[in-house]
């Protein structure tokens, strides 16, 4: 049977199959971050899963042991913030609860939604990490120009494996909205 199409036929049919692909490749990009963090919470990865516990039911700390915990920030992309631990490291024993906390600050002209993805180092750290209060776990809105302390409250088990001495904690800041450009869509995340 022969193809009895005119050019422009074709033509649509192929613009057709190219704006599904856009709009489908648009919705995966879209939807990774969230997909992220249900893995990582699903299989305790990255600082996620084993947090949010009871501070009072932390009563023994270990004195003989002392950790160093490092505390990196990065900002993912073009994204126009000021992002930094304000303790670059800390020092604690197992058992033993520890505030720190996170400067940010948006130098963007308008409001903007950011999401801290944390990571842990050594990974079976993670495993041994208590987090009962962090930014990481919610989205974090700022006006243009504003600027907020972000405390985090962490402590690491007794369990933590004897040869680990140096434990580093990273958050990646990413933007959580899509952002037209010249009538064309840009992903940023």
């Amino acid at each position: 049977m022969a193809n009895t199409r005119s050019p422009e036929e074709k033509n649509k049919r192929l613009l057709k199959w190219a704006v599904i692909i856009v709009v489908g490749m648009f919705g995966f990009a879209y939807a990774l971050v969230p997909m992220y963090n249900v893995l990582c919470k699903a299989v305790g990865l990255n600082g996620k899963g084993y947090t949010r516990v009871d501070v009072q039911a932390v009563t023994r700390v270990d004195a003989s042991r002392m950790l160093k915990v490092q505390f990196l920030t990065t900002i993912n992309s073009d994204l126009p913030w000021d992002f930094k631990a304000l303790n670059k490291e800390v020092e604690v024993h197992p058992g033993k609860v520890t505030k720190v906390h996170f400067y940010v600050k948006n130098n963007a002209n308008h409001a903007m939604t950011v999401q801290a993805i944390p990571s842990v180092s050594p990974g079976i750290a993670s495993k041994h990490l208590h987090k009962t209060e962090c930014f990481c776990f919610t989205q974090q809105t700022l006006k243009a120009g504003e600027s907020m302390d972000m405390p985090m409250i962490f402590h690491f088990d007794r369990e933590l494996p004897q040869d680990i001495k140096t434990i580093t904690l990273s958050y990646t800041l990413f933007d959580t909205h899509i952002h037209p450009v010249e009538n064309n869509l840009e992903i940023r995340s």
